[in-house]
Order: structure tokens, then C-alpha cells, then sequence
């Protein structure tokens, strides 16, 4: 399985117009998002690019990691990321995802949490990879997210 990591920005009238408009720059907006928590299962290859359009259809659920920063005041920062370590020999790892109001903060929290993590776990793993976006709110609210998001949309389930 491929997992696609990706960042967007947006800018609107409203924080939620401005979350819509950071998932269409992700390549993400036509989708139902159901997020997850943290585990890359065995046998994915986590890649640094937008989910290929050809994958998925209007409305289909996509399992996604996702860190969102919405901010209305101006002049203040919405940064989000995504960081991950792996096994290169067998492609289970892990994510994180944090969100806040400076780049700093979010790779420190990042760095943070897999440290922990990876000190939890009698496992080798690979080195810490990680991305992030922000914006500052000049005028209108921002956005600021950042999505893994788990190879080819699934159907609804049929009833």
C-alpha cells in the first residue's frame, strides 16, 4: 500500500472555507476523511507526493492522518505536520501529527513524540521524516494542514 504525504494552505472568508480550500491544494477535498491514529501497517511505502487523482472517485472514504491549524487573528501563524519513522525492512512504522502556532513548535512536538514512541517499542527503526505547512492570517482566515493519506479511496459500504 502507498501512503501519501502531503501539505496545503488555505485562505477564505470563514476557518471552515479555509479548511476546504487547504484540502483541495493537499489534493484531498473530494473525499469523505476518515482519520486514524497512528500506525503505518506492514508493507507500505510512505511517499512524499499528493495522492494521484486517478485514485478515487467524489465522496469516496479516504483513511488519512491529518493535522489541521485553522487562525482568524491576523498576523498570527497556523503551521501543521506530519512525522513518521519506519522499518525499512518490513514498512510498518508509526505517525504523528501535530499542529500550532510556530514551525518550531510543530517539528519539536514531532520530534517529541516519535522519540517517545520509539523509546517505547523494542524495534529498530529508521530516522525521524517529517512535513510541515503554515501560513500567517493577513486578513482573512488561514489554514494549515498536513495529511498521510492511506493509497486508494474505499466504496461506501454496501447495505
Amino acid at each position: 500500500m502507498h501512503i501519501y504525504v502531503t501539505t496545503g494552505i488555505g485562505e477564505a472568508v470563514t476557518e471552515l472555507a479555509a479548511f476546504d480550500k487547504a484540502l483541495i491544494a493537499a489534493g484531498v477535498a473530494s473525499h469523505n476523511l476518515v482519520r486514524l491514529s497512528s500506525m503505518i501497517p506492514p508493507g507500505s511505502k510512505v511517499v512524499r507526493k499528493p495522492m494521484p487523482q486517478s485514485e478515487g472517485t467524489w465522496g469516496q472514504l479516504l483513511y488519512v492522518v491529518l493535522a489541521q491549524h485553522r487562525e482568524s487573528h491576523v498576523g498570527a501563524e497556523a503551521w501543521a505536520g506530519i512525522g513518521w519513522v519506519t522499518d525499512a525492512e518490513t514498512g510498518r512504522g508509526m505517525f504523528v501529527e501535530h499542529e500550532g502556532g510556530s514551525k518550531h513548535t510543530v517539528e519539536a512536538q514531532i520530534e517529541a513524540s516519535l522519540d517517545s514512541m520509539i523509546r517505547s517499542r523494542t524495534h529498530e527503526w529508521g530516522p525521524v521524516q517529517l512535513v510541515t505547512a503554515g501560513i500567517i492570517c493577513a486578513e482573512h482566515p488561514v489554514c494549515a494542514l498536513a495529511v498521510a493519506a492511506y493509497g486508494a479511496p474505499r466504496a461506501w459500504p454496501s447495505t
